[in-house]
């Protein structure tokens, strides 16, 4: 009879370490996320900005020195990541591929200009850069004309703003309930063993020496947590590299390496602080207290 009470008490020992364990590596994992997300969002917003597209079109008078001498100018400009020329035949080519069907049978003749589609940085990726540069390349004689989507430019602007600010909101509101969530984890588990800790304390062992096996019992089950959200967020980051190697998310190990320490060091303190305030409110509980 004992020795089956006893097994039932490790497999409920064991059961309550485990939920602990779990807690703590998702409320870790999916904050972890989120500071990758934070970590990455200038670099995202960058990726979609840098895909706004100049295109300049050319006079069919244009002379291939004029064109040469626009182009490299363009390449030095402090603005440009890079800059691509796009001759007639191209340019059928994209139509063709853009509508689906081969539109010289019915014309003829290209009636297509040729081009120079300039990709801009991300920094100068605003309506004010974009107008400034028309601006400046409109005088030119053989430039026919030059288009971007505004609408667009300021759509993303705006939006990046917006998702700026929430992400930063998201983040100090995330952090605050894995706290509250973590803190209540550890409390349940401490809860359990409040008439131990009573006992303890009823035949003279002092505060600190009762709260120091909880501690570092916490604080195990903290490391266990951290390892394994680590790993969730290891495994998250390739993925998300594998499939978008444009984005470079591996492109800043130190940041990601410090993002990766705080996560561990973070399951440690909150396990630690939350144990050693539970075990506290118990030890200064009275004993007909504890049954509440």
């Amino acid at each position: 009879m004992s020795a089956s009470f006893d097994r039932y008490q490790k497999r409920k020992l064991i059961s309550s370490y485990f939920s602990v364990v779990i807690s703590i590596a998702l409320v870790l994992f999916l904050l972890g996320c989120l500071g990758l997300l934070v970590l990455n969002a200038k670099k995202v917003a960058d990726h979609f900005r840098e895909q706004v597209v100049v295109t300049i079109y050319l006079n069919d008078s244009a002379k291939d020195v004029e064109i040469n001498q626009l182009e490299k100018s363009l390449a030095m400009a402090d603005y440009t990541k890079a800059t691509k020329f796009v001759s007639k035949e191209e340019a059928v080519d994209i139509v063709k591929a853009d509508i689906g069907e081969d539109f010289m049978e019915f014309l003829g003749s290209n009636p297509l200009q040729r081009s120079i589609d300039v990709y801009l940085k991300a920094d100068y990726v605003t309506n004010e850069t974009l107008d400034g540069i028309t601006e400046e390349l409109a005088n030119k004689k053989f430039i026919e004309d030059i288009t971007y989507d505004n609408d667009l430019v300021e759509l993303m602007n705006n939006n990046v703003k917006k998702i700026t600010f929430w992400v930063l909101i998201l983040s100090a509101l995330f952090t605050l309930i894995a706290v509250l969530l973590i803190n209540s984890s550890i409390r349940l588990a401490v809860y359990s063993k409040r008439f131990i800790i009573k006992t303890m304390q009823m035949v003279g062992a002092t505060k600190r020496f009762i709260r120091r096996p909880f501690v570092f019992k916490s604080v195990q089950l903290g490391v266990i947590g951290a390892i394994v959200a680590l790993i969730g967020m290891a495994i998250v980051l390739y993925y998300l590299n594998s499939t978008f190697p444009e984005l470079e998310l591996l492109q800043k190990p130190i940041l990601l390496a410090a993002l990766f320490v705080g996560i561990f060091l973070l399951g440690i303190l909150i396990t630690w602080i939350s144990t050693f305030i539970a075990t506290q409110r118990f030890l200064n509980l009275k004993t007909d207290q504890l049954y509440y």
